[in-house]
This record gives C-alpha cells, structure tokens and sequence, in this order.
C-alpha cells in the first residue's frame, strides 16, 4: 500500500471513527398507542419494517415494545413522560433510576439513538413544568453518562407555536414568554451535547388557518409556478415545509446558535378529520407524506433555502390511526394503518419507490375547500345530563320561538327525550342568533353536524357556514 493510499485509508477511518455526527437521512415512523385493540407490539414492528422505516419514536419506554425492536436495524426514540419531569430535575437519584429502569436492560439489544424528555411541554400554559424541563434534560444525561451509555442523544419534542413569529422565515422569533428563560438555556444544553432541536409541525394546519394565501399544492409539495421570495434574505421558496423548517433555523440563530441540527419528531398530514376541516382526506395525507419522504430521501441531500445540503431526520405522524385520541377528528386521522392493521395509503419511508411507483389509486377528495352544506347543532356525545338540562332551559329563554316545536302538542315535542330536544333547541338557537354571534357550544355541551337530525314531521333548523 502506497502513502497516498494509506492516507486515504486514514481519513476514510476518521470518518467512520467521527461517524456519531453524522446523521442519515432515512425517515422514520412515530408509533402511538392511543387507540383500542390496535395491532400487539410484535405485529407493529412488522408493520414497521414493510414501510422500511429506519427510525421509530413511541412516547414512552413501553417494554412491550423495546423487546418487540431487540435485534433490528431500527433506531428508536423514547420518551420520559412529561408528569415526570418535575421529579427528575429535581432529583438526580429519580433520574438515575428512570434509566436504570427503562434504558438499561434493553440498550445492548435494541438500538436506542434518542431520549425526549416529555413532549411538547412548552405548547400549554406553565403548570410549572417548563423550568423543569432543561434541568431534567441535564440530569438524563448525566444518568446515561453514569451508565457509560454515549449514543443516545437527549432532546424534547416542541411544537412549532414556540415561535412567536415564523414569516417571512427570516423573522423567525421564538416567543417571548420562554425565549430567555427555558429555549435559551435548551439551546446551550443540546449545543454542548451535540444534540438535535427536536420540533414538530404540520404544514397542513399552517395551510388551513390561511387557505386564502396559501396554495394547497405549495403546502403539498406540488406548486408549479408557485413561489415565495423572503425579503429579508432573498431565498426563494417552493414549499411551505421549508419555510417553517427556516423559521425555526432562524429563531435559533437569533439567539446566537446556527448550528443546531434541526429534527423534525414529527410531520404529517391528516387522512380524515371533521366537517369543517377541509383538506383532510386521504389523497391529501399519500400525496404529502410521499413527497416530503422524497425530498427527505433524496440523494444527494436537498436541504432547504437557508440549509442547502442539510440532512433534516424526520419521523413521520403517524402509525396507526389513534381512536382514542381526544380532540378534533383530525388528531384520531393521521395514520398510515387503521386501528385494525389494515393500510390507509401505501407508502415507502425509504424514499426508494417513484412517486410514479405505487399502483393503488387513491380516491379523489371531495373536501379540499371549506363545507358550504347545512349544520344543525346537537347534544355532544357523553355531555353531563344535568349540565344539558340547564342548557335547554337557557337556549329556550333566549327568544320567543326558539323552543316553540318542542312544546307539548308541537310537531317536535314526541319522542319525549333530554336528547332530541336539547338537540332542536340548540339547532334553534344557532339558527336564530348565529347572525348576532351565537355558535353551537353551550359550554362543550353541543357539537355541529352535517347530518340532519329531522324526523318525521319535525324539522330542525339549520345554519350554513
């Protein structure tokens, strides 16, 4: 072997030998649990793996699901649950233990590259958790440390509405509330420990709160002739996902750290959701999840305006279809599989497959544009019955004829049920008052529906949006 060789051969092992900063650009999945009788830890990791997902995040240190991962190929996030966090930064033994517990018996065997400390702690008012939040970060590390456990990077998940300002990107501004006091302090911590801003966004939300200004294909990754020029910068962008990945790029540097790897914990968009929001469906969530893998995936590594070249990791939201997840209908449809394991859209988080290459047709949305129909307004699912009694005597004592149909005799007043006429006096009301600011809510007691409630002779009044 010449020099000029054995040099190669050097810097080729130094490389490899650095190799712990250097992050792939593979994609991976989040896997939540907040769903009924969803597929066992053993058949989601096969799931896991036919996607050819490199990476999984789930939101706890389930032990089911560490030994489903023991001796595979895939990294694996997990997470210290976030009504822990007070404890642990107070408490270095507490901390200790929690890693003792929940890291250390399944390290050597599964591939656990991340460690969150909560999720989305900063998204809520303070319970008192926020300035926790770094500490217990710090004392996680150290307990890894303490295990001679180097690999695992520490981070946690924030949402994207910690910035107070993200457009145009260059004006990215983290708020102001915890811009000094926790982001600051978290920002010297994963400077110091080479770790990664975890953060999560969805151009789909970003999109629907400003569909008048925003293309659907700019947000989709399918803009033609769409562009958006920063006049701060002068970067050009064709997408809205790089305009709030530079954002968030920006907000940092703003506060003296550049250099902080950005990774995305999660992104997606919604298969499904409730009446009025539009864009969600399934052919919306293939073709986003689809085009953000591939610019993800491409080789060489794309970046973004303010990062060319940059790989940005990402776990794409979600698994499964969580059920159970409260909330709007949205957050229960983000899957790539059912509850019941059957597949939503079909998909390859290798980035590998064309977009030319999937052979499944997927069915033509029909919601793309805010719902122009009919609303009536019912009683909510489970709402307290008291609570709905005193809300039917209110709605009727707020006009003339708001109740008159469910008097006795009435054309409304039969089937005698709590139900059906809370649920014709709360249509009444929105119908009567909606011009002057009524809305169909009565304390969460009601809910609208594009279903019409009407039976027989009784018709119940209705709204358009």
């Amino acid at each position: 072997m010449g020099p000029v060789a054995a040099i190669h051969v050097f810097i080729f092992a130094l490389l490899i030998s650095i190799s712990g900063a250097v992050i792939s650009s593979e994609v991976g999945i989040n896997y939540g649990q907040l769903g009924n009788n969803l597929p066992s830890p053993s058949r989601s990791v096969e799931l896991i793996k036919s996607l050819k997902a490199k990476r999984v995040k789930i939101y706890d240190a389930n032990p089911d699901i560490l030994k489903s991962l023991k001796n595979t190929d895939i990294q694996v996030s997990i997470m210290v649950p976030n009504a822990l966090i007070p404890n642990i930064s107070k408490s270095q033994y507490f901390s200790d233990q929690w890693v003792k517990t929940n890291v250390v018996p399944y390290y050597s065997d599964v591939k656990i590259r991340y460690l969150l400390v909560g999720n989305e702690i900063l998204t809520n008012p303070d319970t008192g958790t926020w300035f926790n939040l770094v500490p217990a970060m710090r004392r996680i590390k150290i307990s890894l440390t303490r295990h001679n456990i180097r690999k695992i990077k520490v981070g946690t998940p924030s949402a994207i509405n910690v910035l107070e300002s993200s457009f145009p990107p260059s004006n990215g501004t983290f708020r102001s509330d915890i811009s000094g006091t926790v982001i600051k302090p978290m920002l010297q911590f994963l400077n110091r420990t080479k770790s990664f801003f975890f953060i999560d966004f969805y151009p789909f939300f970003a999109w629907s709160e400003n569909a008048h200004n925003i293309s659907l294909d700019y947000a989709l990754f399918n803009a033609q002739n769409v562009t958006y020029t920063d006049p701060g910068t002068n970067l050009t962008y064709t997408n809205l996902f790089d305009q709030m990945f530079d954002a968030v790029v920006f907000a940092m540097k703003r506060l003296g750290y550049p250099g902080i790897r950005v990774f995305i914990a999660e992104t997606g968009w919604p298969n499904g959701g409730d009446f009025e929001q539009f864009g969600a469906n399934i052919y919306n969530s293939a073709t986003y999840n689809r085009n953000v893998v591939k610019k993800l995936a491409t080789i060489p590594v794309i970046g973004t305006p303010a990062q060319p070249g940059v790989v940005i990791p990402a776990f794409i939201f979600s698994l499964y279809n969580e059920n159970q997840k409260p909330g709007p209908g949205t957050e229960r449809q983000f899957g790539l599989y059912y509850p019941n394991g059957t597949e939503v859209l079909e998909i390859d988080l290798s980035g590998k497959t064309p977009l030319s290459g999937y052979k499944k047709p997927l069915p033509l949305p029909t919601n793309n544009e805010p719902y122009k129909g009919k609303l009536w307004c019912i009683v909510a699912k489970e709402a307290n019955r008291s609570a709905v009694k005193d809300a039917l005597a209110w709605a009727c004592s707020q006009g003339n004829t708001t109740c008159d149909k469910i008097q006795p005799g009435k054309g409304c007043y039969k089937p005698v049920s709590l139900f059906w006429h809370a649920s014709y006096a709360f249509s009444s009301y929105w119908a009567e008052f909606k011009k002057i600011g009524g809305v169909c809510s009565f304390n969460g007691l009601a809910t609208t529906t594009v279903k019409d409630p009407s039976f027989g002779q009784c018709k119940f009044p209705s709204v358009t949006p």
